[in-house]
Order: C-alpha cells, then sequence, then structure tokens
C-alpha cells in the first residue's frame, strides 16, 4: 500500500492552526480542517487517527519551531546580555505572529482544558529555563542586577509579551483610543517595536557600570 504523500499532514496542521484561534480545542472541528486543507475526512484519520492526536501534534510542532530558534539564539553569543536579547526578540516574534492561536489556548487552559494543560504544564519551563539561564548567566558576570530570577523573568513577560497580547485583544475589540488602533502595529507590533521593548528590558535589568565585569 502507498502511503499518502507527508505533504497532507503539513496541510491538516496548517488548516488547524488557522482555525484553532476562533474555535479552541473543544469546539475544533476536524470535518472543517479537512476542508481547508482541501482533503477527504479519511485522509485525517489516517494520518492522526484521533483529534486529540492532532491537537497535540499541531500545538508541539508550533512551539518546537519556535524552541529550536530559541536555542540557537541563546547559543549564539558568549556574552550573557547579547544572547539574552536575541533570544527575547526570538520570544517576542513568536508571540506576536501566533497571538491570537496563543490567547486562545491560555483561555482553554484557564478552563481546564486537558490538552492545553498539558501542554503549558510541559512545554512553559522549556523557554522559562532558557531565559532564566541566561539572566543567571549575566548576573553571575555581573552585568545584571542580581534580582530574584523570577523577579526578572516576570518583568521581561510584562514589558516585551502583555503589550501584545492583552493591548492586542484590547486593540482588536475596537476598546482602545483611536490613535492607539492607528499606531498599534508600528507602534507595539513590529519588528523595530519589539526589540526596542527588549532593549528597554535590558537597560532595566543592567546592573551600575561599576559592578560590571564584561559586558
Amino acid at each position: 500500500m502507498v502511503r499518502p504523500s507527508r505533504n497532507v499532514d503539513v496541510a491538516l496542521l496548517e488548516a488547524g492552526r488557522a482555525l484553532f484561534p476562533q474555535s479552541g480545542i473543544a469546539g475544533l472541528s476536524l470535518r472543517k480542517v479537512a476542508e481547508r486543507a482541501g482533503v477527504n475526512l479519511g485522509m485525517f484519520h489516517y494520518h492522526f487517527r484521533t483529534k486529540d492526536a492532532f491537537v497535540r501534534a499541531l500545538l508541539q510542532r508550533l512551539y518546537d519551531g519556535m524552541f529550536a530558534e530559541l536555542e540557537l539564539a541563546a547559543a549564539g553569543d558568549t556574552r550573557p546580555v547579547e544572547a539574552l536579547r536575541a533570544s527575547a526578540n526570538v520570544l517576542a516574534r513568536f508571540v506576536r505572529d501566533n497571538r491570537l492561536l496563543l490567547r486562545r489556548l491560555m483561555a482553554d487552559a484557564v478552563a481546564s482544558e486537558p490538552i492545553a494543560v498539558e501542554f503549558v504544564r510541559i512545554n512553559l519551563p522549556r523557554h522559562i529555563g532558557v531565559i532564566g539561564a541566561l539572566v543567571a548567566a549575566g548576573q553571575r558576570a555581573g552585568v545584571l542586577k542580581p534580582v530574584p530570577i523570577a523577579q526578572a523573568l516576570a518583568f521581561i513577560a510584562g514589558a516585551v509579551g502583555a503589550p501584545i497580547l492583552i493591548g492586542g485583544a484590547i486593540v482588536e475589540r475596537d476598546e482602545a483610543p483611536a490613535a492607539l488602533r492607528r499606531t498599534f502595529e508600528s507602534a507595539v507590533l513590529s519588528d523595530t517595536a519589539l526589540a526596542e521593548r527588549v532593549d528597554l528590558v535590558l537597560a532595566g535589568l543592567r546592573a551600575p557600570r561599576s559592578r560590571a565585569r564584561r559586558t
């Protein structure tokens, strides 16, 4: 028997990724996924067998692509601050590019959807661990303030990610002032804006120059 092309797997996963922000896990229709991918429902069952397996594969594929890029960024510079800068930008772009899906996933996790809770439990420590290790390395080098790692992580997430997820939701619902809606894309979501916020965060975490041993 000839195995169907792997491109079908990818087409189904991309279709699921497009539909997930509107449906969440519970509302995701396998028939709509197959229709959007341009294949029959039988092909879905051939490749994934169950909806749960499909959702797990969809989320993990998305996350693992980002995490591979994150690891490269973290290892790409021996200077802790520069490695942290590159890594924070990877995460910022990932959140920006997938903000609708991530907001829905967060809502599912808060609602105790088992697959969402499982995904967060398994994967959240992975990228937090990478960023936390870089912060710790910067602190050991004397170039970052010796604040608790959890405090530094909260500062990074709040300054870099929250404007995308929370601010984006407010703007998309037309609840923000008109001036903010007009400038949100360029002032908050652009690559330039993301990099500027990361720079501001790192400036806030920097140790006084008299304490720094190396940059």
